[in-house]
């Protein structure tokens, strides 16, 4: 038996600090030693829940079992919202595992094994990645959610000699604007201010508009249209105000975590049409590439570390739920 420290949410919105004991690991699991967890902008939404925090886990392998094959002890592994899937179901057989209707994720349940900000966890070793040698334990946190997030829709449905819009340059818009721009396609960014142009372009970006104040889009003087526009940000608008620096046919690809409804205008995504894709955490097949496609290219997050104590996790809620990280918070226990 392992006694697990443990960071969760509780009624109040505030972190508490807990110890557990975990349960011995089945045939298809593995026990992993936490290194470090990225802090993602939707840990915010399950923070009156009594679940273990974080679903961006870098750790070391110690225990496996008896039915793993992948994995060894010592292995340096990363993990990201999902712990398992059926593996026989047509998402699963068809390579669309992240769509499993029987999958189970961080936030719906398996609130004592799902979390990342903890000493230890159990995990299937079936939804667990090998990470580089060459990328960092802190580079590699953020993208296990976060890289997967923004990989998956560009690797899917976007074309190297196509223009890919970015909206927001937070935690996913920085890396969607890298990983855009290694694969080839021109990435214009849309970010409300001045203040992040130089950065945008620095990270990749051949363009850059500030929409602030902007009520019609057709006066930014976007040079040609956009095919498909990414939305990182977690701001609400309507899709429209898009639509007059989109190609036709163009794809918009919301990925930020939030409630309530989008909206569009009807005619206008008729006529023109626009697709507007839903695009959840990345499946295993390309979550892998991505791991591979980022160290080849040497992409990385821009992080804020911070220890894994109940201070450094408050701290660093503290300072996501203010819009104040620049742009991914990662808690590590060294």
């Amino acid at each position: 038996m392992v006694q697990a420290t443990q960071f969760r949410g509780s009624t109040s919105g505030k972190v508490i600090q807990t110890t557990a004991e975990l349960p011995d690991i089945k045939a298809d699991e593995v026990l992993v030693k936490v290194t470090d967890s990225g802090l993602c902008g939707s840990d915010l939404h399950f923070m009156k829940l009594p679940l273990v925090l974080g679903h961006e886990g870098i750790g070391i392998v110690e225990q496996v079992g008896s039915s793993c094959s992948q994995l060894k002890v010592g292995d340096r592994v990363g993990w990201g919202s999902i712990n398992s899937t059926c593996d026989v179901c047509d998402m699963c057989m068809s390579g669309r595992d992240a769509y499993c209707p029987s999958v189970k994720m961080y936030g719906v349940e398996g609130y004592d094994t799902q979390g990342s900000m903890c000493s230890h966890a159990v995990r299937k070793e079936q939804w667990l990645f090998k990470v580089p040698d060459s990328i960092s334990s802190a580079d590699a946190a953020p993208l296990m959610c976060g890289g997967g997030t923004v990989w998956a829709p560009l690797v899917q449905r976007c074309k190297s000699y196509e223009r890919v819009g970015i909206v927001g340059i937070g935690g996913l818009g920085h890396l969607a604007i890298q990983f855009a721009a290694k694969m080839g396609c021109d990435v214009v960014v849309f970010s409300s201010t001045e203040d992040k142009r130089d950065e945008a372009l620095k990270l990749g970006a051949n363009e850059f508009y500030a929409t602030k104040g902007i009520s019609n889009y057709a006066t930014l003087g976007v040079t040609k249209p956009i095919d498909k526009l990414l939305i990182t940000s977690s701001a609400k608008y309507s899709l429209g105000v898009f639509y007059p620096v989109l190609a036709r046919n163009a794809s918009i690809i919301p990925l930020s975590v939030d409630s309530g409804d989008l909206t569009a205008p009807y005619m206008a995504t008729v006529l023109l049409g626009h697709s507007i894709v839903g695009s959840c955490a990345s499946s295993r097949y390309p979550q892998n590439k991505m791991i591979d496609f980022a160290a080849r290219h040497k992409i990385s997050p821009i992080v804020e570390r911070y220890p894994m104590t109940l201070e450094g996790v408050t701290e660093a809620i503290d300072r996501l739920r203010s819009g104040k990280i620049r742009y991914r918070g990662v808690l590590s226990w060294d």
